[in-house]
């Protein structure tokens, strides 16, 4: 991860993997005023940033780059783009890459029917393959990664918003994400909580096919004799560190809590938090990664 994206950066290069959401990523940015050029030739990028410095033009832009992109070659990419993400000054550069699954890149080609840009008539799996090799050197440049996995749209565009909306237009943003341990760890997350300690609602035949939204279910968790020392410590440690962070420049931090299946308990504790740390300067965005996209089987398995 590179430096922190200001809110105010004028020129955004997004890139990423085919299928992983740059499109949309570029629409956000044009809703949030930024100019969108898509698939522009690596060969013009120098050139453009060149004109723009010379005329005095600040405007904000942002550029889609991609595997479709004219030049786009292990070569060229560093080339092209290693000068650019190295300039300073009012025109600071932020290089966005889009990533994904290759289990969801691949439902999401087969589901379309698109063929894979770099699959040459083959099958998908190779053209992610080929393209994930491409890109090694711009994901370890990035500024900013964002894994679209399991981000709905909406989710997408909160985070867009909260990174490079301008900053005299935007409220710092907290993110609390509740998440399923089976699944992984989110991969953005800056402060990560296990409250798989706490009483499992699974194990109780009423509460087992509700969720932790549902207020028996929060009782249950909140009723457990461990659960008040720890939200108390939590929020204690929490609240002092948003200031801190934005002092410090971050105009968002995302706090994630995990359990077992993602259904019960880190589902209620992150309600709780997010009613908490809730009606201050920062803005509270609650997301529930795990549970809206829950198979039949999957809730069965413990919560």
């Amino acid at each position: 991860m590179g430096t922190e994206p200001s809110g105010d950066r004028t020129l955004v290069l997004v890139t990423g993997m085919s299928g992983a959401g740059k499109s949309t990523a570029l629409k956000i940015l044009e809703d949030l005023g930024y100019e969108a050029i898509d698939n522009l030739p690596l060969s013009l990028l120098s050139e453009l940033v060149q004109a723009r410095g010379e005329n005095g033009h600040r405007g904000a832009l942002a550029l889609g780059i991609d595997s479709r992109t004219r030049g786009f070659d292990p070569g060229e990419i560093e080339r092209f783009l290693e000068p650019l993400l190295g300039t300073d000054g009012p025109g600071e550069i932020a290089l966005l890459f889009l990533d994904c699954e290759t289990e969801v890149l691949r439902r999401r080609f087969s589901e379309t029917r698109r063929p894979h840009p770099m699959a040459h008539d083959g099958p998908v799996d190779e053209g992610i393959e080929r393209e994930h090799a491409l890109l090694g050197w711009v994901r370890e440049r990035a500024d900013i990664t964002l894994n679209t996995s399991r981000l709905s749209v909406r989710d997408l565009r909160d985070i867009i918003v909260a990174r490079f909306e301008s900053e005299s237009k935007r409220a710092p943003a907290v993110f609390v994400l509740s998440f399923a341990y089976s699944r992984g760890l989110p991969p953005d997350a800056d402060f990560v909580f296990d409250v798989r300690f706490l009483s499992n609602p699974h194990h109780v035949p009423m509460l087992r096919l509700l969720t932790g939204r549902e207020p028996e279910v929060a009782r249950h968790v909140r009723n457990d004799p461990a659960y008040g020392p720890f939200f108390e410590g939590m929020v204690a440690m929490l609240r002092p560190l948003l200031p801190a962070f934005e002092r410090d420049g971050r105009s968002y931090l995302t706090i994630a809590l995990g359990c077992t299946g993602g259904r019960h308990r880190s589902v209620a504790a992150a309600e709780h938090l997010a009613e908490t740390l809730g009606g201050g300067r920062w803005q509270v965005t609650l997301r529930h990664r795990d549970l809206d996209t829950e198979s039949a089987p999957e809730r069965r398995a413990a919560g």
